[in-house]
């Protein structure tokens, strides 16, 4: 028989929205160190429902989560997405579960640049540029970049991109070309990722939880930690709930009859 603290808890922690933005790597990171540093804590689960974000925010993620899995047993529960930066950060957990139609992987970079040039000719104005370094406006949307430009791009994008391989080769025991072969960018149910060896388990929280106790020997009692949400937003919220609940409502009442599947 296994003996098994009382006193100890699991910690679930909610990763939903877009990182950067909802999930900001200033108020997770800390959350992850209370983690692991909390001798009640002796699990994680992550709680996984992102489509990833920001390509910094996300490998600071990660580096918080290796740190709390080099101290602390840690599964990752894909409930509906976890692609791109959102799999990446989930990659140091010792176990993944997913559930069957959870959509999984997206592994790789995207850079996005508006190029306004025509636009800002349209409305005639024209840009008037004084810098030091040559390069120093490549990222600028008035103009296309330059083959050098372009190239210097393409060798952040690699540089990136070479990181992430590393990171899920690291986690899920691969080999660095068998990810890469993964690595295209698309996307996979639960059901398709589990054969390739991107997730470990098909299941729900309830599998998620009791992986986590198994690991690391605790009690199924999960503490929820969540962000704290600033004032203004908490008083607002079910307003803007109830707000946004009625213009779909209006928009639907409007549209019925007029869209034919």
């Amino acid at each position: 028989m296994v003996s098994i603290p009382r006193r100890g808890r699991i910690a679930v922690l909610e990763v939903f929205g877009t990182i950067g933005s909802a999930v900001r790597p200033s108020v997770y990171v800390p959350l992850l160190e209370g983690v692991r540093k909390s001798r009640r804590i002796k699990a994680l689960v992550l709680d996984v429902d992102s489509p990833g974000g920001a390509a910094p925010g996300s490998a600071e993620l990660y580096a918080a989560v290796k740190r709390v899995a080099a101290e602390k047993p840690v599964v990752a529960y894909i409930r509906g997405m976890g692609a791109s930066g959102a799999y990446y950060l989930s990659c140091p957990a010792h176990r993944i579960v997913a559930t069957p139609d959870a959509l999984v992987g997206s592994i790789g970079i995207i850079l996005l640049r508006p190029i306004l040039e025509e636009l800002l000719q349209r409305l005639g104005i024209r840009m008037s540029v004084s810098k030091q370094g040559r390069l120093k406006d490549m990222m600028h949307p008035w103009r296309p970049p330059t083959d050098e430009e372009s190239q210097k791009l393409q060798a952040l994008i690699d540089d990136s991109y070479d990181a992430f391989v590393r990171a899920v080769a690291q986690g899920r025991g691969m080999t660095e070309d068998r990810v890469r072969e993964l690595a295209t960018g698309e996307v996979f149910t639960g059901r398709q990722a589990q054969p390739l060896g991107l997730v470990d388990v098909l299941g729900d929280m309830e599998t998620a939880l009791e992986a986590a106790s198994e690991l690391g020997r605790v009690p199924r009692r999960p503490l929820y930690i969540r962000p704290r949400r600033p004032f203004m937003r908490r008083l607002f919220h079910g307003m803007a709930a109830e707000l946004t609940d009625a213009v779909v409502e209006e928009l639907e009442t409007r549209l019925r009859g007029r869209v034919v599947s």
